[in-house]
Order: C-alpha cells, then structure tokens, then sequence
C-alpha cells in the first residue's frame, strides 16, 4: 500500500526549498552566485582553451588540470542553472526526471572530482619523486588511462547509488532541504527504513573520497622527504610551488565535501543553513576558484595567456 501512494509524487516531482527560508540571503545569493557561475565557466573555459592552443601546456599536469577544469564546468551546470531558475521564479520545482537525472550527474562529477584528485596527487609524487623517469612513467597512454578510470569510477559509483536511492518509496513527501537533488536529502524523504541505503552510501565515501585521500596524502608525504633533500632552496621552491596549487584544491574540495556529511540531518534551522552553504561552496565556490589558484601560482599558465593575448592583438 506505500508503494500505491508514491504514484502521485512520480507525477509531480519536487520541491528544492534551497534558501527560501532566508528570503533576503537568497536574493543576495543570487547576485552573488551568478557572477560566480560566470567567473567559473569563464576561467574553466579558458584553462581548457589554453592547454589546447599551446604547445608547452600538452603535458600530463595540463592534461588532467584540463579534464578537471572540464569536469567543474559541468558540476556547476548540473545545479546552479536550475537553482537560480527556483529562485528567480519563486517556484522551486524541479521535475522527477530532472531531479533524478541531476542527483545522478553531480554525484557523477563529484565522485570523479575525488579520483581525478588523487590521480593529479600520484602525477606530481612521479615529477617530484623520480624526475629522470618521469616522462617514461607518465606517457600520453597512461594519463588517458587514469582519466578514463577516474571517470567510470565516478559515474559507476553514482550509477548505483542513483538507483538503490530511486527505488525507495515517498509516501507523499516531495521537500528536498536543499538547493539541488542529493542522495542524503533524498534519503530523508524516504518512508521505510534506509540503512542499505545509507551503509551503501558510508561505503560509497570509504572508496571514493577516503582510498583517494589516502593515496593523495601518502604521494606528499613521499613529496615532502623529496623536497626536504633537495639541496638549493630555490629547487624546494620550485617544487613546493609545483604542488601548492593542487594541495589548496585537495584542501577547499575536500575540507568542504567531507563537512557537510556533519550536517546530513540538521535539526536546527542554523544546522540546515550551514549545510546548504558548504553544499554551495563545493558546489560552486571550489570550482570557481580553481582556474584562479592554477592561474595565479603558476608561471606556464601565464606565459600562456600572454602568448594567447598576444596573438590576438596581431
């Protein structure tokens, strides 16, 4: 008999209450998260345009920061188009197929997001820890291997929780306390008990994000006892700036992902405005600041704007 009384939520979809509860921070929100939606597709954009025009960019770092900057791309697309859509039209609904469709791409990018990271980790260990080695090591087929695993990873991952997440019965509830379609907010409107589900999703973060950690953190500290036996300061400088950018990201993407888990099942209304936000930030602030870090640390990217620049003005 539950399962009878889901029919009519298939037909009608969800309710996203996003920040509706702050009417005056959402229209802040607003303003705010389109310049920063605009910011992203723009610098994400342009570090794939740039490791594409110029030569001294077709090597393994600017490969995989250009399958990343891909990647963010379409992350922020698979929800802020739609949020700010709920926002400005007061309504806040979202389809069932579309809700399905984008809980299945976000957590998709996400989940790949968390190896592609842990890949990036393993490329820089290879150029700090076995320089002479490393362009026999990271040849063009192994880079394409570890994107191509890091993607299927990603999506078969997303692929099942996607659908041991759709086949639980509503019974009438159709709120979804948050902005986008995810699979802890999903699973609270659930009318049985959810505990495969959730053992399932716990699993889900030991493989995806916590093995990929792991692995970023043993590449540097394997990194670290390299640099620290270089003998002129400015190689430990080099190198140090060589991983910086990529340890910031590990650190944003990461610091903010693994949070919000605290606040999977707020019972506060602050409880529920902290996880919405730290939602946005891996939502949307992260992939925003990417480029930006990748940018302004590293001296090829700029070289390469420059030359980009230049050519245009001939």
């Amino acid at each position: 008999m539950r399962r009878l009384n889901t029919t009519p939520h298939h037909t009608n979809g969800f309710i996203l209450v996003g920040f509706s509860e702050w009417p005056r921070l959402e229209m802040a929100l607003l303003v705010v998260i389109s310049i920063f939606y605009i910011l992203t597709l723009f610098g994400n954009s342009a570090i794939i345009i740039l490791s594409r025009l110029d030569p001294k960019l077709h090597t393994p770092m600017y490969f995989f920061l250009a399958n990343l900057s891909f990647l963010d791309l379409c992350y922020t697309t698979s929800t802020v188009p739609q949020m700010l859509k709920n926002i400005q039209s007061h309504e806040r609904s979202i389809t069932y197929v579309g809700c399905i469709a984008q809980l299945f791409i976000f957590l998709s990018l996400g989940s790949t997001e968390c190896v592609l990271l842990s890949v990036m980790a393993f490329d820089r260990y290879v150029a700090i820890c076995q320089p002479l080695r490393y362009t026999v090591i990271m040849h063009p087929q192994l880079c394409q291997q570890l994107a191509a695993v890091a993607w299927i990873t990603g999506f078969s991952n997303s692929l099942v929780q996607t659908v041991l997440t759709s086949l639980l019965p509503r019974c009438g509830q159709y709120q979804i306390e948050n902005f986008f379609c995810e699979v802890p907010a999903m699973l609270q409107l659930s009318c049985v008990d959810t505990w495969v589900n959730e053992v399932e999703m716990y699993a889900a973060v030991v493989v995806i994000k916590v093995i990929p950690l792991g692995l970023i953190l043993f590449s540097y500290i394997n990194i670290v006892r390299a640099v620290i036996k270089i003998q002129s300061s400015e190689g430990r400088k080099k190198a140090f700036n060589t991983c910086g950018s990529h340890l910031l990201v590990v650190i944003m993407f990461y610091g903010s992902a693994i949070s919000g888990y605290a606040y999977m099942a707020p019972k506060s209304s602050s409880a529920k405005l902290k996880g919405k936000l730290l939602a946005l930030f891996y939502g949307l602030i992260t992939p925003m600041l990417n480029p930006l870090i990748y940018t302004l640390r590293n001296k090829d990217v700029k070289a390469a704007v420059k030359k980009v620049l230049g050519r245009e003005q001939e």
